[in-house]
């Protein structure tokens, strides 16, 4: 059973960068596509962005497309998410995910039935 420990979520003001990390635990991480989601309170949890088992293919939701980058470093069982021009609306528990599968195109229907971690908070304030 994979564990996934997201770390650097925090308060920021409107317009300001954090960087999201998620370390995972095992000898498997770089056989599976990593992503992140999101829920605001009252809202339904949404894909933000993911990324291959390799780092070569990315995909993000139009919401954040230009502000938030995805990456990974196999060696260190981590994949990051880059957040920059943070906006109220990016308020939410993040969370990353690990494929239900592996190899698999990373999309947020990948994550169906996958492993997620507990998620860390991001406020981001006016």
């Amino acid at each position: 059973q994979v564990q996934l420990v997201e770390s650097g979520g925090g308060l920021v003001q409107a317009g300001g960068s954090l960087r999201l990390s998620c370390a995972a635990s095992g000898r498997t991480f770089s056989m599976y596509a990593m992503g992140w989601f999101r829920q605001a309170p009252g809202k339904e949890r949404e894909f933000v962005a993911a990324i291959s088992s390799s780092g070569g293919v990315t995909y993000y939701a139009d919401s954040v497309k230009g502000r938030f980058s995805i990456s990974r470093d196999n060696a260190k069982n981590t994949v990051y998410l880059q957040m920059n021009s943070l906006k109220p609306e990016d308020t939410a528990v993040y969370s990353c995910a690990r494929s239900k599968n592996t190899y698999t195109t990373p999309q947020a229907v990948a994550f169906i039935g996958g492993s997620w971690g507990q998620g860390t908070q991001v406020t981001v304030s006016s």
